[in-house]
């Protein structure tokens, strides 16, 4: 029996330290005995560690997102210094991952605006995902589509090596690296040197993996993200019954050294530049100010818009539209194979 119980409290001794190299430990680490603050203006109770041993950041040293709840989960946000993990359950999410993580570089462009990003993958991640819209990146989180920069490594290693030289660089105000799968190379000591030089350079580096499975990484914070219904249109005379209002994302908090696993629904907000979260049965909040005044005289507005087709009325197309002679001729022959 003292046998057994010793075997078992090694084997929980083991578990637990598994847990904290990980991430998944639900604890808030302490400030260590003897530990000076960053700043004088901080106390040491504000003070939170990012890893055991290694850092010491001040509540400015985390990217709010601006929804209160994943903030709080968060200890104060994502950490700007240091390599986050954004995951896609399917390939389908891929679409999903790059909103967020652009929605987060346009909040970190508000620090760094003349700086650009660096987007680094493989031939087979953009041959699956595609790259962002430029004219997208402008309209919805303001990004100037020449800040934007891209490499396309032809190898995993490649891949891998331009992401941690990038990492390095303070010209940078912060580094994509997305993956595809689960590779053998992309292991703890991997993701270590990216963490490291991350936190070296003070800028983030995000980990974007492609229906990755969630492997023990260096990173501090692991996000599994899903795209969610959005919600229509607000307008004077309520929701707008058909339409399709801000982007929204579920997001998950799969790993964390200082937050215990939660499930948030957000929506990004491209005037204001920020997340706000939505939660269940609760209104959005209403604009203080009308977006027009309402009429003093005639019928109130509708209470919902009719059915809007994207196509002319049915009829005979104007004279204009017609084919000429010689282009029905042409447009008669068959088309070269070559």
């Amino acid at each position: 029996m003292a046998t057994s119980a010793v075997a078992r409290e090694t084997v929980f001794a083991l578990r637990r330290q598994i847990a904290k190299i990980e991430g998944t430990l639900p604890e808030r680490l302490e400030v260590p005995a003897g530990a000076a603050p960053v700043d004088a203006d901080v106390t040491p109770q504000d003070l939170t560690i990012v890893r055991r041993g290694l850092a010491v950041a001040p509540p400015d040293a985390f990217l709010r997102t601006g929804a209160e709840g994943l903030d709080t989960a968060l200890s104060g946000g994502l950490p700007k210094a240091a390599l986050s993990e954004i995951h896609g359950a399917a390939t389908r999410d891929a679409g999903a991952v790059a909103g967020f993580t652009l929605s987060l570089v346009s909040l970190i462009l508000k620090q760094w605006p003349r700086l650009p990003v660096l987007w680094i993958g493989t031939a087979e991640v953009f041959r699956e995902a595609g790259f962002p819209y430029a004219r997208g990146l402008h309209a919805l989180f303001g990004i100037e589509p020449e800040r934007l920069l891209f490499s396309e490594a032809p190898r995993l290693l490649d891949a891998l090596w331009t992401a941690e030289e990038a990492a390095r660089m303070t010209v940078l105000a912060a580094v994509i690296l997305e993956i595809r799968g689960s590779p053998q190379r992309l292991d703890l000591t991997a993701t270590r040197r990216l963490h490291t030089r991350a936190q070296s350079a003070g800028r983030p580096v995000f980990l974007l993996r492609q229906a990755g499975e969630p492997e023990p990484t260096a990173a501090p914070v692991r996000l599994v993200l899903s795209a969610a219904p959005s919600a229509p249109r607000e307008t004077i005379a309520g929701p707008l019954a058909g339409s399709i209002g801000r982007p929204a994302f579920t997001v998950s908090i799969g790993k964390s050294r200082t937050a215990l696993p939660g499930q948030f629904t957000l929506e990004w907000n491209p005037d204001e530049r920020s997340f706000e979260e939505r939660r269940a049965g609760q209104e959005r909040a209403k604009n203080p100010v009308p977006v027009v005044s309402a009429p003093r005289r005639g019928k109130d507005p509708a209470a919902a818009a009719g059915a809007v087709l994207a196509f002319a009325a049915v009829g005979s197309p104007a004279l204009g539209d017609q084919p000429s002679p010689s282009e029905r001729a042409t447009h008669r022959r068959p088309r070269r194979a070559g």
